[in-house]
C-alpha cells in the first residue's frame, strides 16, 4: 500500500495518474495547503520542502517502509518499482525519458506556474511579469511540439515523461497560450485525455478543490509564502 499526501494540483495529479496506470494500491491524504497543512511536523517528515506531493511506500526497500519527496523523484520510483513507464535498461530511450522528465521538473512546470501565478492569482498585474512568463510559456509549448512530430508520446512510447508534463497544460488559457497554435501539442493531450487511467488520476480530490481566487488573506500567505 502506499500513502499519497496530496493535493489536486499539476504535481499531484502526476503521482495519481501514475497510480492509477499501474494499478498500485494507494490511500490518500488530503494535504490542504491553503490552510497550511503542509507545514505540519508530520508532513514536514517526509517532505521537508513543505511541498506536496510526498509518498510513504509501506512495501518499500527490502520490506521496510519508504518515504519520497519531489514529484519526478516518485515517478522514477514508482517506474523502477514496477518496471513499467520507463525503460529499465540504461540507452538511448531511457536518456530521452529522462531527458523530458527533467525539461518538465527544470523548465515547463516551473515557467507555466509563473505564468498562472501572475496571469491568473497575482492581485496586482503587473504588466512585465505577465509578458515574461507568458513568452516563455508559448516557448516551452513550442519546444514540446517540435518534440511531438511524428510521435503518439514524448519519449516515444508513453511513459513517466508524458505523464509529467500533461497536468500543466490543464489550463493552458491561463497561461496565455493558444492550443491551436500547437496541433501536435493538441494532438497528444487527447490521447492522453482518452487513456482511462489519465482521467480517473485526474479526477481525484476534485471534490475538494477550492476556488483560490477566495482565499481569505491568512490562507493566500499560507499557500504563496508570502
Amino acid at each position: 500500500m502506499i500513502d499519497l499526501y496530496y493535493a489536486p494540483t499539476p504535481n499531484g495529479h502526476k503521482i495519481t495518474i501514475a497510480l492509477e496506470e499501474l494499478g498500485l494500491a494507494y490511500k490518500v491524504h488530503d494535504i490542504n495547503i491553503g490552510k497550511g497543512d503542509q507545514f505540519a511536523p508530520d508532513f514536514l517528515a517526509i517532505s521537508p520542502n513543505n511541498k506536496i506531493p510526498a509518498i510513504v511506500d509501506q512495501d518499500g526497500f527490502n520490506g521496510q517502509p519508504v518515504s519520497l519527496f519531489e514529484s519526478g523523484a516518485i515517478l522514477m520510483y514508482l517506474a523502477e518499482k514496477t518496471g513499467k513507464l520507463m525503460p529499465a535498461e540504461a540507452g538511448q530511450e531511457r536518456k530521452t525519458v529522462m531527458e523530458w522528465l527533467m525539461w518538465q521538473m527544470g523548465g515547463f512546470g516551473p515557467m507555466l506556474g509563473q505564468a498562472h501565478h501572475f496571469n491568473y492569482y497575482a492581485p496586482d498585474k503587473i504588466e512585465y511579469a505577465i509578458n515574461r512568463y507568458s513568452n516563455e510559456a508559448n516557448r516551452l509549448y513550442g519546444v514540446l511540439e517540435k518534440q511531438l512530430e511524428g510521435k503518439d508520446y514524448v519519449a516515444g512510447d508513453y511513459s513517466i515523461a508524458d505523464i509529467a508534463i500533461f497536468p500543466w497544460t490543464r489550463t493552458y488559457e491561463r497561461q496565455h497560450v493558444d492550443i491551436e497554435q500547437y496541433p501536435n501539442v493538441k494532438a497528444w493531450r487527447a490521447r492522453m485525455f482518452a487513456r482511462p487511467a489519465v482521467m480517473k488520476g485526474m479526477k481525484v480530490g476534485s471534490e475538494t478543490r477550492e476556488d483560490l481566487k477566495d482565499l481569505s488573506e491568512d490562507e493566500w500567505k499560507k499557500l504563496f509564502g508570502i
